[in-house]
């Protein structure tokens, strides 16, 4: 079954949440940052706050429609949702939270059902615990059980992962893939982790001020953004501001020169004239470090830098670069130490043209 949404809602402060699209069967990640409208939209579609205008529906059955006058009761949408928090009750065993919504079942059949789903998310053993002696990944796995169990036709999940470690996100995806592929009933899943996205979703959308950005793969979205926000979001570290030199119409480049420096960079041919101003976002991946000056090298960005700092991050190292413009760059420990990089060295930086994105502002960015 399709969901197909359009939703106008008017909040305070003079902002509008004002989207439209449909959403298959499988997981469609709502990407955004904090305070895009990613949430309220969530609240829309389960019935938790009404729209000012527009129409949801789930295959032929519609929940709202403010034309029609329509407005099916929260009870009624048969929708599952899963909050950031786990939002169980506390007095209550996992059996008993999870069982919460199938009363009209006899004792069998609830029971039966409850077990089942408790085996697929590997929560069996401690269904007789209360939420407080269970750890925060087994809460989670409760709710989404909880979720499911009933047999939605859609399923909202706001953040689920967020607030645990990395090992027990990825643990609690896979339960996800499994119950995405078991079920195939569209699941809207509200994120700002890029790794979520690439890793869960099916499709992407992107909301950005109450706007849909972009929407596609999840590759098709982050790997070719167009707009410095989702730029940001999709994890290109840098982002410069910089005037077109040279355009290089045959060889499909233009010489960029970084604002304020006298750093220059090839990348991709746009329809940017000669000094016009534009926007190049790099990854902070894309970018290899020598420390000698390499040559013979199809690579047409090589900059003379010094490096500023290394930062550990978890399993990745961050170094500060001043190429003239300041760079980003990420490096493995293993890298640094095979370089024997310390901060002060005089390093090289090598960047691929097509590794340069051209991005741009949205309208509203300046509104």
């Amino acid at each position: 079954m399709m969901l197909a949404i359009s939703v106008l809602k008017r909040l305070g402060a003079g902002f509008t949440l004002d989207v439209s699209f449909d959403a298959r069967p499988g997981i469609t990640m709502l990407f955004g940052a904090s305070g895009s409208g990613k949430t309220t939209l969530l609240r829309c579609i389960a019935g938790l706050a009404r729209p000012d205008g527009g129409r949801i529906a789930v295959g032929d059955r519609v929940l709202f429609d403010s034309t029609t006058r329509v407005n099916v009761a929260v009870q009624d949408r048969h929708v599952g949702y899963v909050f950031q928090q786990a939002a169980l009750f506390p007095h209550m065993s996992l059996r008993e939270n999870i069982g919460y919504g199938l009363n009209r079942l006899g004792t069998d059949e609830r029971q039966a059902r409850v077990s089942t789903i408790a085996e697929s998310f590997r929560i069996s053993e401690i269904l007789d615990r209360r939420p407080a002696h269970v750890s925060g990944g087994e809460r989670q796995r409760a709710a989404l059980a909880r979720a499911l169990v009933t047999e939605p036709s859609l399923l909202l999940l706001d953040e689920p992962l967020s607030a645990l470690d990395q090992t027990i996100q990825s643990r609690i995806m896979d339960d996800l893939r499994r119950a995405n592929q078991a079920r195939r009933i569209p699941m809207l899943y509200v994120t700002h982790s890029h790794r979520e996205v690439y890793t869960l979703g099916q499709q992407a959308v992107v909301i950005d001020a109450g706007r849909v950005i972009a929407r596609g793969t999840p590759h098709e979205v982050l790997d070719r953004p167009e707009q410095t926000v989702l730029a940001n979001l999709a994890g290109f570290e840098n982002v410069f501001n910089g005037v077109v030199v040279e355009r290089r119409e045959r060889a499909g480049t233009m010489e960029c020169r970084v604002e304020g420096t006298d750093t220059e960079l090839e990348v991709p041919l746009t329809a940017s004239a000669v000094n016009a101003r534009i926007r190049i976002a790099i990854r902070a991946g894309d970018i290899l470090v020598g420390t000698e000056e390499p040559r013979g090298l199809s690579a047409r960005n090589v900059l003379r830098a010094r490096l500023i700092e290394l930062i550990a991050h978890g399993p990745t190292m961050v170094a500060v670069v001043d190429a003239g413009a300041r760079f980003i760059v990420h490096l493995t420990p293993t890298g640094v130490e095979s370089l024997h990089l310390q901060p002060g060295d005089h390093v090289w930086l090598i960047v691929k043209t097509y590794s340069c994105r051209i991005v741009v502002d949205t309208p509203w960015q300046h509104s």
